[in-house]
């Protein structure tokens, strides 16, 4: 079963940073592409980040390009988001997604492509 975790979420102020992480354990799988996802009450989940843990360029949304970074550990299956220049339009919660599938640029930032879900973690973001 596998199983996906994030952390790292909190409260900022605007112009802060933030980095969250994500571990997708309890699989047998060498790679994963993992995304973030942010939902706000009333509004559909949103791609913000993705990467292939195997290789490969990583995917941005045009709201957080310049912003946030997704980066690999060296751990197979762990990401890192980390973002800066907050604004409070970034409060969500933020998901993150694995699929074992190298997803490529036309899905990688869709949720539906993805198999496993974490719990979310809440980032607010004060102005």
């Amino acid at each position: 079963q596998v199983k996906v975790v994030e952390s790292g979420g909190g409260s900022v102020q605007a112009g802060g940073s933030l980095t969250l992480s994500c571990e997708a354990s309890g699989h047998t799988y060498n790679y994963m592409t993992l995304g973030w996802f942010r939902q706000v009450p009333g509004k559909e989940r949103e791609g913000v980040a993705a990467i292939y843990t195997g290789g490969g360029m990583p995917y941005y949304a045009d709201s957080v390009k310049g912003r946030f970074t997704i980066s690999r550990s060296n751990a197979k299956t762990t990401v890192y988001l980390q973002m800066s220049s907050l604004h409070a339009e970034d409060t969500a919660m933020y998901y993150c997604a694995a699929d074992p599938t190298p997803l490529t640029a036309l899905h990688a930032l869709y949720a539906g492509y993805y198999n496993y879900w974490g719990q979310g973690t809440q980032v607010t973001v004060s102005s």
